[in-house]
């Protein structure tokens, strides 16, 4: 999730990319909006974001941090992303610190669709947080990329469209959670969403 890793890329890159997270489960559905963004859609200045739904992205064992984002529904756009801590569930529906969150909103689980034209905008933002944030607090730093994405929204220089994911995305904050993914891989091959062994039919 951080901007430094997709800059340690750039001299590979030549054509428009996804960023996802190594260890995070997102399912099918975000994986081919994506792939059809890179393919087709993306113009010079616009960025692609796979919406989760925050309820499908809640742990059973305690608090998360989601960016919980603010979206133009007809365009369906990204406006604006808050980084939100400690959102646990409350029944059928979520809440952060004591106050009420909608289920339904969409939120960032840093998988992005983004182009080589986008690096020059990287770069020149990881300097000046080099500049700005480093010398606060050089062992906690992190250069985000929805963190930046975010400052560019504010200042209107980008556009990001989001596409909507249904999928339930599976990621362990807590060690109680093993045991709740491996019971939906479990339940995700006996349907036959995905065979036993993924590669026997290359």
């Amino acid at each position: 999730g951080t901007g430094q890793a997709v800059l340690a890329a750039e001299p590979l890159i030549d054509s428009a990319f996804a960023v996802i997270n190594a260890d995070d489960y997102y399912g099918k559905e975000a994986f081919v909006k994506l792939h059809d963004w890179l393919i087709h859609s993306h113009t010079h200045n616009e960025l692609a974001m796979a919406g989760f739904i925050l309820k499908n992205t809640l742990s059973d064992n305690g608090g998360v941090t989601r960016g919980i984002c603010q979206v133009n529904a007809q365009m369906m756009t990204l406006s604006e992303i808050v980084e939100t801590h400690n959102i646990v569930k409350t029944g059928n529906s979520a809440e952060a610190d004591g106050k009420v969150l909608n289920p339904d909103s969409y939120v960032s689980m840093n998988m992005w669709g983004l182009t080589p034209a986008f690096l020059d905008t990287l770069e020149a933002g990881f300097i000046e947080f080099f500049k700005k944030e480093v010398p606060v607090d050089p062992m906690k730093a992190e250069y985000l990329i929805p963190t930046f994405i975010g400052e560019l929204l504010a200042e209107n220089k980008m556009s990001v469209k989001v596409l909507r994911s249904n999928d339930t995305w599976y990621g362990m904050t807590y060690k109680e959670d093993v045991a709740a993914v491996k019971e939906s891989f479990k339940n995700m091959l006996e349907n036959g969403l995905y065979q036993k062994d993924l590669f026997s039919d290359l």
